[in-house]
């Protein structure tokens, strides 16, 4: 192998692996913890949740979401510039996947709504009021974050296999 496969072999894994991880994180979200959220007094519910999104901004999720969408940018452009190889469709879609179903979703929908909660006080009827809408919404846009980012796993993870039998 060269260091040009290498390292095309070091992104495609890492990219694989990051949405993999940001899959985990959202599928527990979809799965558990916004039920356990849900069963909470409403103020008890938005004070969790606030702290919660909080201490998501920190380097190490940041670099696992961010830092796979620069390697799945990177990726779904070299894709097209070797349309040719028998991986390219896979990670042009796994890549595409992540970055509009993951990241996009995320900017688009998931922050603005956790910038509405950050500004209600837990205790207010306003909170109460957003809180049922919150936990509906937040969730939903949730869902389809870990079936883009599951998906783009698999897709990417695909790749990988069939650049290792060629």
């Amino acid at each position: 192998m060269t260091t040009v496969d290498n390292l095309s072999f070091g992104l495609k894994l890492f990219s694989a692996l990051g949405c993999g991880l940001v899959a985990g994180v959202f599928f527990a979200f979809s799965t558990f913890v916004m039920s356990a959220l849900a069963r909470l007094q409403p103020k008890e519910g938005i004070a969790a949740m606030q702290s919660i999104n909080i201490m998501a901004i920190n380097p190490l999720f940041m670099l696992a979401l961010f830092g796979t969408a620069a390697t799945c940018l990177f990726l779904a452009v070299s894709s097209l510039l070797k349309w040719h190889q028998l991986d390219a469709a896979y990670l042009l879609v796994g890549s595409l996947l992540y970055l509009v179903g993951t990241v996009l979703v995320t900017i688009a929908f998931n922050v603005p709504l956790n910038d509405a909660l950050a500004t209600v006080k837990p205790d207010s009827t306003q909170g109460a009021n957003l809180w049922a809408s919150y936990l509906t919404n937040w969730t939903i846009w949730n869902h389809v974050r870990t079936i883009a980012a599951l998906a783009a796993t698999v897709l990417l993870t695909i790749s990988l296999c069939n650049r290792a039998v060629q």
